[in-house]
C-alpha cells in the first residue's frame, strides 16, 4: 500500500429523473449547498451540491422517465484523463468513448469498472 497521498478525488453523481424535487431533498435536509449548474436544453443538465468539502452530483437523467434505484456514476478527478485512458482496459475495465472537452471546464471519459460500474474520468480544464 502507498504512503504517498492520492492525486484522485472522488465524486458521487446520483441520476434522477426529477432534478429540482432531488436538489431540495438534500438542501432541506442536509443543509447541502448548490456550487454549480451546468444547463441543458429542457432545463438544467446537472447541479454539484457542497455540504463543507464533500461534493455531491446531481444529473438529470432522461427527465420525466422513472431512474431504476441505484444508478449512480463515479467521478474520479485526475490529472490527465488521456494518460489514464489507455490503462483502463488492461485493469480489467472497459472504455466507453474518447475523451472530450466539456463547456463546463472539464475533459471526460466515460469507462466502468469490471462489473460495470459507471466511472467519468474527469480533469479540470
Amino acid at each position: 500500500m502507498s504512503t504517498q497521498p492520492s492525486t484522485y478525488a472522488i465524486q458521487p453523481i446520483l441520476c434522477t429523473a426529477d432534478l429540482e424535487r432531488s436538489k431540495s431533498f438534500y438542501v432541506e435536509l442536509f443543509g447541502a449547498e448548490e456550487h454549480m449548474r451546468v444547463p441543458g436544453d429542457d432545463g438544467p443538465f446537472s447541479v454539484e451540491l457542497r455540504f463543507g468539502d464533500v461534493r455531491l452530483g446531481l444529473l438529470a437523467y432522461m427527465p420525466g422517465v422513472e431512474v431504476p434505484p441505484g444508478r449512480i456514476i463515479v467521478a474520479v478527478f485526475v490529472p490527465d484523463v488521456d494518460k489514464l485512458l489507455p490503462l483502463v482496459e488492461p485493469a480489467g475495465g472497459k472504455v466507453r468513448g474518447p475523451a472530450n472537452d466539456m463547456p463546463w471546464g472539464h475533459r471526460v471519459a466515460h469507462i466502468t469498472d469490471p462489473d460495470g460500474n459507471l466511472i467519468n474520468l474527469t480533469q479540470q480544464l
